[in-house]
């Protein structure tokens, strides 16, 4: 390896963490989704794709940089400080799909003169063979590092039509180190999800791989190329980094300016005018190679619970059992409760999933169609499509415990030092009875501890706050009662996060 290539080799892992994986309701909702969940081990898969590139043989990894919605932002930060890593958030104000979050990571990454390799991962994914994983961004990082544009592709084992695919095409030749040869091929082509027999003839053809949305590549390459192909999103994305602001470990990019920027995908964008480009088109000769990287690592991007069925650990009969779980005389089913018992008889190519409030009852063969059950509640007007009842929040979280006509019942958890906004109601009193820890509590001009076993009452229009100075959790009872219990009734004076 030349020594220009040797200098410099700075992988900043850059992980895209937005969409709602509705498809695995009511696990996943539009409020928390599925990257937030420890569908695979103790990890959630956000904090999985961060520890899959520790180790990586002979480069420099920087702290992760992830892309996310503002409305992520706490939770997010609380998984990367358990890992260690609290890294850089960029904060969407609104989403704009892959290409307009990867150009704001490229602008967050060459700042201060850096032009660290990007590596670019969805939060979503699940990959089991690590080894192999880092040996394809070892063989990616030297491509990445003579300017190339390189993305993974994964070896097909069945005739799939739930993903998009990849057209290899000739052996890539413009490797760093002849010593080192890679898979590398040139990308012929991108082509959509396809029906079956279609599908088929390309798993047949042997030069097809599934497209991973996975890519490697210099921060300032990817700036040239999507102001080649797409200027006015670069312009947008710029003027919305311009714009923008620092808080601790979140960066905020204007909002006005970034609504503006047309959505777009990293493919539509950018790849699919370097597949397979001829060089009469003066924009294609200005790109820079595009490259494609097989990759067989137990890749998944957990779209679905048939997918997630096919990745998790089964028992002899082919069946998944998480939580409190019975099953009888059952094969190739899925049974996750996250508190009350399933019991399954009898049954095959069953989903049954058990959360606080709701319960998936779904053939394995049809859980594509979940969506439209989230739709359905989306239409409806119902919540349970876009939140839990257990619901997290910078301080700590609450669960909705029981509600009835005027009153309503919430286990609130306050983490040490957590601080909830200075606030009041217009329509509902409160009355705060502490289970464990201590809670300092502000109400009205009065300032005073409440300890375990102890209660205070907050009337209807009262200024409070709730505050745990403790080093345990704070666990209280929290009741409400009033004529309107919407989240929506609360009017904040001070806010410590910045709601």
């Amino acid at each position: 390896m030349n020594n220009k290539t040797t200098q410099n080799m700075v992988i900043q892992p850059v992980i895209l963490s937005g969409g709602s994986g509705t498809r695995l309701w009511p696990l996943s909702r539009e409020k928390y989704p599925k990257q937030l969940l420890p569908l695979i081990g103790d990890d959630s898969l956000l904090q999985a794709t961060v520890r899959r590139v520790e180790g990586i043989a002979g480069v420099e990894l920087a702290p992760p940089m992830v892309v996310c919605g503002e409305e992520y932002r706490f939770v997010i930060a609380e998984q990367l400080r358990l890992l260690g890593q609290p890294g850089t958030i960029v904060l969407e104000p609104i989403g704009r799909n892959t290409a307009p979050a990867l150009t704001i990571a490229a602008l967050a990454a060459i700042k201060n003169g850096a032009n660290p390799i990007l590596l670019v991962m969805p939060a979503d994914h699940v990959i089991t063979d690590i080894a192999a994983f880092q040996s394809v961004v070892s063989q990616g990082s030297l491509l990445a590092a003579e300017g190339a544009i390189v993305t993974f592709g994964i070896t097909p084992d069945a005739p799939e039509t739930g993903y998009g695919y990849i057209q290899a095409g000739a052996t890539f030749a413009g490797q760093a180190d002849p010593a080192k040869p890679t898979s590398a091929r040139l990308i012929a082509r991108f082509v959509e999800k396809p029906d079956a027999a279609t599908a088929q003839t390309y798993l047949d053809a042997g030069s097809y791989l599934w497209n991973s949305g996975l890519f490697m590549l210099r921060a300032s390459v990817w700036l040239a190329a999507i102001g080649a192909c797409r200027p006015d999103i670069l312009a947008a994305c710029q003027t919305a980094w311009d714009q923008g602001s620092a808080d601790g470990e979140f960066v905020r990019v204007n909002k006005e300016a970034f609504a503006n920027c047309p959505p777009d995908s990293i493919d539509y964008a950018v790849m699919e005018r370097i597949a397979g480009a001829t060089g009469s088109d003066a924009v294609a000769r200005a790109l820079p190679s595009g490259v494609v990287i097989p990759l067989t690592a137990g890749w998944s991007d957990v779209g679905a619970w048939d997918a997630l069925w096919q990745v998790l650990p089964k028992d002899s009969q082919g069946n998944v059992a998480q939580g409190d779980v019975l099953l009888e005389d059952c094969r190739n089913t899925l049974a996750l409760s996250e508190g009350r018992l399933i019991a399954c008889v009898g049954v095959s190519d069953l989903v049954v999933v058990e959360t606080a409030d709701a319960i998936l009852v779904a053939h394995k063969d049809k859980t594509q169609d979940v969506k439209k059950i989230v739709d359905s509640l989306k239409k409806q007007g119902r919540t349970e499509g876009s939140i839990h009842r257990k619901v997290f929040r910078p301080w700590g979280w609450y669960d909705s415990v029981d509600a009835g006509e005027r009153f309503q019942v919430k286990r609130i958890v306050v983490k040490p030092g957590g601080t909830l906004s200075l606030q009041m109601h217009h329509h509902r009193a409160e009355h705060w009875i502490v289970v464990s820890g201590t809670a300092k509590v502000t109400k009205g001009d009065e300032i005073f501890l409440v300890s375990e076993n102890e209660s205070t009452y907050i009337p209807l229009g009262t200024t409070h706050r709730l505050e745990n100075p403790g080093r345990v959790s704070l666990e209280m009872i929290e009741v409400q009662s009033g004529s309107y219990l919407g989240e929506d009734d609360i009017v904040r004076f001070e806010d410590v996060y910045g709601r």
